[in-house]
């Protein structure tokens, strides 16, 4: 089927790389080295300064049509995970080494970008730390941020609640998560439904937000009664926290699934960081509506 082709065929291998490609520079390998991290930001200030006429619509192009990957050897940081989703790729830090976290840290912060790493050990932080002097080590939260330039705040708040001081670990994680994603975070502990009274006297605040995350572990309740007396989102995440019959979660999690509240959505066991991120996306909705 080939035949008569070889002569075709060696042609084209002898041409010149540039000949062969001339119009295609995201192919180019020194431009997917140079290009900058790109952010949605970045992106607006590109297109503001092409329509005034600052830069050529191929500078414009290359930023756009650089590989939006930056190899790592054991990681490819997802470069362009800010102009997509407003926010820059998060570190899950359990399973990797201390230095595999900071050269990923490295790479996101290469242009300003906030860090957020997820489920740290004091190996971890201590890295990062002496890595980089703006990291701050959330101890109960098992996180550790960076943050050249915080975002700004925007205008309502997100409640994050737990049942127990147990689950307070998993609380944090979601409430520092929403706070460096650009949130105002308003806490609000220990509100089990074994004492109702207290959620009750936190009424005012609660039914203030924008979107309430419960925690809670041992039979999970909070946020279905929770639920039951507002009128926002309540995010749910079930804790493993509970004695034996809690199966690490599991009766928590079953519970909050078969909620007859409406509006509770619930994540993973444990999930803080989840529900942290997802209450950060419908606040910003709420506040884009009453802009």
């Amino acid at each position: 089927m080939l035949r008569g082709c070889g002569r075709a065929r060696k042609q084209l291998v002898a041409w010149p790389v540039e000949s062969r490609l001339p119009e295609f520079p995201r192919d180019s390998r020194r431009l997917v080295r140079h290009c900058q991290v790109m952010t949605t930001a970045e992106a607006a200030r590109l297109l503001e300064q092409f329509r005034a006429g600052k830069i050529s619509a191929e500078k414009v192009l290359h930023a756009f049509q650089a590989a939006p990957v930056a190899d790592l050897g054991f990681a490819q940081v997802d470069t362009h995970r800010a102009l997509r989703k407003n926010f820059p790729e998060v570190i899950f830090g359990a399973g990797k080494t201390p230095e595999q976290v900071v050269k990923i840290a490295a790479k996101l912060l290469e242009h300003g970008q906030p860090v957020l790493v997820t489920r740290v050990t004091a190996g971890h932080a201590r890295a990062l730390r002496k890595k980089f002097k703006l990291a701050v080590h959330h101890d109960l939260a098992r996180c550790v941020t960076i943050e050249k330039k915080p975002l700004p705040k925007r205008a309502g708040f997100i409640a994050v609640v737990c049942a127990g001081t147990s689950d307070l670990p998993v609380a944090e994680e979601a409430a520092v998560t929403a706070e460096i994603m650009g949130n105002r975070v308003e806490r609000v502990h220990d509100i089990g439904v074994a004492g109702l009274h207290r959620m009750l006297a936190r009424m005012e605040l609660l039914q203030s937000a924008n979107v309430i995350v419960a925690v809670a572990g041992m039979e999970g309740a909070l946020p279905s009664v929770l639920a039951g007396l507002v009128s926002k989102p309540v995010i749910a995440v079930p804790t493993s926290i509970g004695y034996g019959a809690s199966f690490g979660g599991i009766a928590a999690l079953l519970a909050m699934l078969n909620s007859c509240a409406s509006g509770v959505t619930v994540v993973n066991i444990d999930n803080g960081f989840g529900a942290g991120y997802a209450a950060s996306q419908i606040n910003a909705l709420a506040t884009d509506l009453h802009r």
